[in-house]
C-alpha cells in the first residue's frame, strides 16, 4: 500500500539556542558564592564572556566547578542554598552589562596530579548547545606543560585555557566564543 503522506517540501529548521532567558528557574541566593567571600584561601576567579566580534556577552551564564585547594573533590551539601561556610565546588553566576562574571572561590588543588584547573560551561544566547572549557591556574608551568590537553595545544591555543594571577591574588580569565581569540572548547 502505497503512503498517502505528502513528500517533504521544507528545508528543517534549525534548533532552538540556548537563550537568552537564563534567569528563569536557574538562580539562587549567593550562587557566584562557591567559597565565603574574604574567608581563608578564598579568592575572586573574574573575566569578561566576548563574542566573535571582542564585543561583551551581557547576558551569558557560566558555571564551574573545581577542587578544593587540597585537592579533594567537593562532596558537601549545599550547592543551592549556601550556608556561608561549607565548599561545594560548584558556583554559577550571569554576565553583567559589561559581560564580566565573578565567582568567589578558591584555588583548585591538583586531584591526580594534574595541572589544576576549574571545569566551565558557558551558555549564551546564539549558542545551539552550552560550551565545556577549562580554566587552568597560571602557576605550576611543569605540570602545565605536563597536562594531557594542553601538550597537545599550539602556545597560542593553550593560553586561552590558563588564567592570569593579578597582584591582589585573585585570577582574571576571559573567555572568547569565537574569533582570533576564542578559548578552545571541549566536546563530550
Amino acid at each position: 500500500m502505497a503512503s498517502t503522506a505528502p513528500e517533504k517540501t521544507h528545508e528543517p529548521t534549525p534548533g532552538q539556542t540556548v537563550g537568552p532567558f537564563f534567569a528563569y528557574g536557574t538562580t539562587f541566593p549567593k550562587q557566584h558564592e562557591v567559597a565565603f567571600p574574604h574567608s581563608p584561601g578564598a579568592i575572586v576567579l573574574a573575566g569578561t564572556i566576548c563574542d566573535g566580534a571582542g564585543l561583551p556577552i551581557p547576558d551569558a551564564m557560566i558555571e564551574i566547578f573545581g577542587a578544593d585547594a587540597d585537592g579533594g573533590v567537593p562532596r558537601a551539601r549545599g550547592t543551592l542554598r549556601r550556608n556561608d561556610h561549607a565548599f561545594t565546588g560548584f558556583g554559577r553566576a550571569f554576565t553583567d552589562d559589561e559581560g564580566r562574571y565573578e565567582f568567589w572561590t578558591r584555588n583548585p588543588g591538583s586531584v591526580a596530579g594534574e595541572a589544576p584547573f576549574f571545569s566551565a560551561i558557558v551558555f549564551a544566547r546564539g549558542l545551539p548547545d552550552k560550551l565545556h572549557t577549562r580554566i587552568y591556574l597560571p602557576e605550576d608551568t611543569a605540570r602545565l606543560d605536563a597536562d594531557p590537553l594542553l601538550s597537545v595545544l599550539p602556545a597560542a591555543r593553550r593560553s586561552t585555557l590558563v588564567a592570569t594571577r593579578t597582584p591582589d591574588g585573585h585570577l582574571a580569565h576571559d573567555i572568547h566564543l569565537q574569533g582570533a581569540k576564542e578559548t578552545v572548547f571541549l566536546a563530550y
